[in-house]
């Protein structure tokens, strides 16, 4: 992580120590730990707030700085997209991993070990906040309110995910469990505080200063997802704001990317090895930054990846004898037949083809399933080729030149990006027009059809936009967050909260659990 941090923010002089050993079993006691030993620059105690996001540990590989868990369970992306995604109607997964089967069956309880890491991740995270705010906070406005972000999404995460929420803004205080209503409230008027103090929202390649880091267009991003769910979270809509909002990132310097390269389409450019390098960037409000050689981590890019393989699976038309162009293939995550559904494929022999085939097929360019031997249901989970394939997220690079590394990804991951804001604003624009869109919101939907060569409708109901954002974002980690607005979610709307965290601080259970 050493290295990763420098690719956010220059550091003249690192001095990052902290005990590597407690965060989790301080956890037992308190879940954000109190008694991290963070001593640093400003700018590499602000990358360790950035890295928590993207990485497990300082140095990559293996090393974890959690407590307890390995390098790969322990991610913040990891466990974001099993929560949402495995308990959805999209992917499936047969591993035998502790957790695995509870998610896809929406089975989980308090004692799940997946969601107390993506619990512990998050709860850390806030901790590192924490700590630069209290001490490093005087030095530079826009650094802070970075770092105040940053605390305000990984509590909007836990608000999202649990209801409840264990609070604290003081390194050194003993977290109260405040209620969703509540933590909404905090979070809300947070980013409002802080957003002025954000640089500006400006689009921005690898090369170009500041990449990486948060601007206004993020903090106006996650004031309409704030507003979006508001009816969820607190049981009053917020429609007019959450387009208010949307509006704001839509008419910023953030863009839809529409244009392909060589062999790729331009939807495939935003999940290769150089969408930071490429016009793909320009849509990336807020990327996670991934580099084969300066932050290998197993639980981000590499996870999408490496999970959603296997060696039969190929994503390079013109190098079918590759997979996705890295040596991790774990045949793990796929789709299920209600994902493929929405683009119309079914059980048909005509659509077990390869991923560059089905497109053409679909008459959609995000339609990026491979059938080719594998079974259209999942009737056994334990075998990955029950179920078609995705090759979404790849390790190749769209000028079709060399990667990194052999194993690590160079694929950042965009935890915002600007289609959001589109998506956003047909929805919240809609509901207020009787569950039909605008013209406004159609042409939203529009802009992303176009870019995936789609046919367009007249008009778009409710129902079909439920259905656009998974054809938009499979597989990007939020589904569930979609099912549960819409009403469609089979599961229970909150998660329950770790068990041992309900006895170390004599925190009150989430109901059914």
């Amino acid at each position: 992580m050493n290295k990763y941090i420098k690719t956010i923010l220059p550091v003249a002089a690192l001095a990052l120590t902290m005990g590597m050993t407690s965060c989790t079993g301080d956890l037992d006691v308190t879940p954000i730990d109190p008694n991290l030993d963070l001593e640093s620059t400003p700018e590499g105690l602000l990358n360790k707030c950035y890295a928590n996001f993207a990485m497990q540990g300082n140095q990559g590989g293996n090393e974890v700085d959690i407590d307890g868990f390995d390098g790969g369970t322990v991610g913040l992306v990891r466990q974001m997209w099993n929560s949402n995604e495995l308990t959805s109607d999209e992917a499936i997964c047969g591993w035998g991993d502790a957790g695995i089967t509870e998610f896809v069956t929406n089975t989980y309880g308090d004692q799940h070990p997946m969601l107390y890491g993506y619990y512990s991740r998050l709860t850390t995270g806030i901790t590192y906040c924490n700590q630069y705010i209290a001490e490093k906070g005087g030095h530079d406005a826009t650094m802070t309110a970075e770092a105040r972000f940053l605390r305000a999404f990984q509590y909007y995460l836990i608000m999202d995910a649990w209801g409840s929420v264990p609070f604290a803004t003081e390194p050194l205080a003993t977290p109260r469990q405040i209620s969703r209503e509540e933590a909404y409230e905090w979070i809300l008027n947070e980013v409002l505080d802080l957003e002025p103090a954000l640089s500006d929202a400006k689009a921005k390649k690898s090369s170009d200063k500041g990449y990486g880091r948060v601007d206004k267009a993020a903090a106006w991003m996650l004031l309409a997802r704030l507003y979006l769910n508001a009816e969820v979270y607190t049981g009053t809509a917020q429609w007019a704001k959450a387009a208010e909002y949307a509006k704001k990132v839509m008419d910023s310097d953030y863009k839809i990317h529409k244009s392909g390269a060589n062999q790729w389409s331009a939807y495939q450019m935003l999940f290769m090895a150089d969408n930071g390098e490429t016009g793909a960037a320009y849509e990336g409000i807020f990327p996670l930054l991934q580099d084969g050689k300066m932050s290998q981590s197993w639980c981000s890019s590499l996870f999408l990846i490496g999970s959603t393989y296997d060696a039969d699976l190929h994503a390079n038309v013109y190098d079918p004898g590759a997979t996705n162009n890295t040596d991790q293939a774990w045949g793990g995550n796929r789709c299920r037949p209600t994902l493929l559904q929405k683009f119309g494929i079914t059980n048909d022999d005509a659509y077990h083809v390869f991923a560059w085939d089905m497109t053409a097929i679909t008459g959609d360019d995000r339609a990026l399933f491979d059938g080719v031997d594998r079974l259209y249901d999942n009737t056994d989970p334990g075998v990955f080729k029950n179920g078609f394939a995705t090759t979404k997220f790849s390790n190749w690079r769209s000028d079709n030149g060399t990667t990194n590394s052999a194993t690590f990804a160079d694929m950042d991951f965009f935890i915002m990006r600007a289609a959001e804001a589109n998506l956003t604003y047909a929805e919240a624009t809609a509901r207020m027009n009787n569950g039909t869109t605008t013209a406004e919101g159609k042409q939203a939907i529009d802009e992303l059809r176009d870019r995936a060569h789609a046919a367009k409708k007249a008009s778009y109901s409710l129902n079909d936009i439920c259905d656009e954002w998974s054809r938009e974002f499979y597989f990007e980690g939020r589904r569930r967050v979609d099912l549960i607005r819409f009403g469609k979610f089979g599961g229970k709307k909150v998660f329950p909260i770790p068990s041992v965290v309900i006895t170390a601080n004599g925190f009150t259970q989430n109901t059914g659990y």
